[in-house]
């Protein structure tokens, strides 16, 4: 049976992906090699790497002041990296916390420096986007989630500040055009849209490197990472050579724009459906809704074994909402083909006419 996977991460991925990453395992471009065993400094993997951060300034129009790392550690890495790198003891930054993982960003900031606030939804349960935001002015950076993966929320507009802007894209990165020259750091792990699971894209400005004016042992110092081309260490290879493909598939299939026409198609039929539909309802302001995560709940929480039984007998996987918040959660990260979704409905369809 076809499966339909709506997990939130690691995501799915495209069918040409795997073809290629399985083929160079066994063995990489008539190397006699395993994509696995091959050199980190080897000329085949600087190709794959020099090629990943090409597209990524391709796809989002930036030119040489940006430098493009690839990372390990995950985004979680980076919410202590962050700080770690850019705030001292005597500094503020400022966070937006519309989520779990923007609230443990703040955490992490708060080992380092000082922390204000600029807006949060935490007392809404996280349902919204903050719209008025109080921004220190003399904050180090203005840091926000962009999708929130858990609670299904996301930005759909840009901050306008005189601070840098620095933002976590892990669950929407490359899943639409955006003004990505209006921010001085942007980081995600690339289990989402990006790749698979191993490696984190950081895309940093290189004015704002030049801020850094603290010592930091060197393996977490983003200046050591951009001066030796994301090879201070050993890269994860296999996972960069994934996020390359995926990369190209993204390029191949008309960019961003193309990502980002397919989402909004996919979202707006199964929000559709789950505003239609008598069974169930969203959890978040319809304005704030993601077009990569949609949470709802059954309005007769009795019924949800009876609906997961449905999902699972028609191939559908990683429906599951989070155990924070419990529910459904279907992720329609780019891989995912319109078919999907199209099953997903019929299915809350057939639900809602048993339930009845």
């Amino acid at each position: 049976m076809k499966k339909h996977n709506f997990t939130s991460g690691p995501a799915i991925l495209p069918p040409s992906v795997f073809q290629q990453a399985a083929a160079a395992v066994t063995e990489y471009q008539n190397s006699g090699l395993s994509i696995l065993e091959i050199s980190h400094r080897d000329k085949l993997f600087l190709e794959i790497i020099e090629g990943a951060q090409a597209l990524v300034k391709e796809l989002y129009d930036l030119g040489n002041d940006y430098e493009v790392l690839f990372m390990q550690g995950g985004a979680s890495a980076q919410f202590a990296l962050i700080p770690m790198n850019f705030l001292s003891s005597h500094e503020t930054a400022s966070y937006i916390d519309t989520g779990v993982w923007s609230d443990k960003a703040i955490k992490e900031a708060k080992l380092f420096g000082n922390v204000s606030i600029a807006g949060s939804s935490k007392e809404q349960q996280y349902i919204f986007i903050p719209k008025q935001l109080t921004i220190d002015n003399n904050a180090r950076y203005l840091h926000l989630t962009t999708n929130n993966t858990i609670y299904g929320s996301q930005f759909h507009y840009i901050p306008e500040t005189n601070v840098p802007l620095v933002a976590d894209m892990s669950s929407d990165i490359f899943s639409r055009p955006w003004d990505a020259r209006k921010f001085d750091l942007i980081y995600a792990g690339a289990q989402k849209n990006a790749g698979a699971a191993g490696t984190t894209i950081v895309i940093i400005k290189k004015d704002f490197l030049k801020t850094i004016n603290k010592s930091i042992p060197m393996i977490f110092d983003y200046r050591k990472h951009a001066d030796n081309q994301s090879l201070y260490n050993t890269p994860s290879v296999f996972a960069v050579y994934v996020s390359y493909l995926t990369l190209q598939w993204i390029k191949a299939e008309g960019g961003l724009a193309e990502m980002e026409k397919r989402n909004k198609t996919k979202a707006e039929l199964l929000y559709a459906e789950i505003d239609r539909n008598t069974a169930f309802r969203g959890t978040v302001a319809q304005e704030d809704r993601s077009l990569m995560n949609a949470t709802f709940v059954l309005n007769n929480a009795e019924h949800e074994e009876k609906f997961a039984a449905l999902a699972k007998a028609a191939g559908i996987v990683g429906l599951k909402g989070h155990r924070l918040v419990g529910g459904f959660r279907a992720s329609l990260y780019n891989a995912l083909p319109l078919e999907s979704v199209q099953v997903l409905i019929e299915v809350m369809k057939d639900f809602e006419k048993q339930t009845q």
